[in-house]
């Protein structure tokens, strides 16, 4: 098992300025575990569901090689679901409803494969959950990804310090940033931040790009422009399980290698947003991700003479 994904397993209702979406299959660890397996032969999901959970929908996972042995199902309680409303932008949305349902109960124990898996993907939780399954961890992962948000910075903060500081990578979006670091400069926000622990910060910035600091080093790419975005729901994990199944699968944790995962993220998050939930990703193929991959090469190669005066 070379990559273990803890997050939600749920169903989403999405109302956007072009339709609408009743009760999608979504979540985090649904949309990091199918980005990843494109990379990846063999990963394993934690995480908690309801009855109502389509049995088909779990067939699905594991042919595309998702083990779902730490999936929890709870047949007498309902899926976690989550329901919003983007605007006319798809930038900025609405929570409409949230029911925690099965998730209140989740409580992670790791299937003994798991446990050695040399590569983590902390989707986004209570950090306390977050911690308990590093705690699990027969050894430290050669990598974990983190990802949060504003929520547990205003509920938990304490907690998730403490989780910041053991992972590798904190994958999160430029308002969270700001919220955690305190700076409104972006900048001097991952300065701060990664000062508390994490070697790598990743900065989503959905339709402007993403940006990834590491030390002094700075590594800039762009959203590939779409003609059409139809749901950007998941989009952030998408790219996020983009970025660690392609780490996972190369094995190298270079600046170098770190730059490409960020492309192939992107690349894999642009894909989420052409559909509602997880419909794209469902009907996707590895030759279409590398001509998407190629396409996002292309858009900032360049050749350039400087000129002396």
């Amino acid at each position: 098992m070379k990559l273990i994904t803890v997050g939600t397993v749920a169903f989403d209702r999405i109302e956007t300025p072009f339709g609408t979406a009743e009760k999608v299959v979504g979540g985090a660890a649904t949309y990091i575990s199918l980005a990843a397996s494109f990379f990846l032969e063999r990963s394993g999901v934690v995480s908690v569901v309801g009855g109502d959970f389509p049995r088909e929908v779990m067939d699905d996972l594991r042919s595309r090689g998702i083990d779902l042995e730490g999936l929890e199902v709870m047949p007498d309680k309902e899926s976690f679901f989550w329901a919003g409303r983007y605007h006319y932008d798809m930038n900025t949305r609405d929570t409409l409803e949230t029911r925690l349902n099965v998730l209140l109960d989740l409580d992670p124990t790791l299937p003994a494969a798991y446990r050695e898996a040399p590569y983590l993907m902390l989707g986004n939780l209570d950090p306390g959950v977050q911690a308990k399954v590093l705690d699990q961890m027969a050894e430290p992962p050669a990598l974990v990804v983190m990802d949060t948000m504003n929520f547990w910075m205003d509920s938990a903060l304490e907690a998730l310090h403490k989780v910041i500081g053991r992972v590798d990578i904190l994958a999160i979006n430029d308002a969270e940033a700001r919220q955690l670091s305190g700076e409104h400069s972006l900048v001097k926000a991952a300065s701060k931040i990664l000062a508390m622990g994490p070697r790598h910060l990743v900065v989503k910035k959905g339709e402007h790009g993403a940006l990834l600091f590491s030390g002094d080093r700075v590594f800039f790419a762009p959203a590939l422009p779409l003609e059409d975005i139809v749901d950007p729901t998941g989009a952030g994990d998408t790219f996020a399980g983009g970025l660690i199944g392609y780490l996972a699968s190369t094995g190298d944790h270079s600046f170098e290698n770190l730059k490409r995962a960020i492309i192939v993220g992107s690349a894999m998050a642009s894909f989420c947003c052409e559909r509602f939930g997880i419909e794209r990703l469902l009907e996707l193929d590895r030759a279409s991700i590398d001509r998407r991959i190629r396409e996002f090469v292309d858009l900032v190669d360049f050749d350039i003479q400087v000129v002396d005066q």
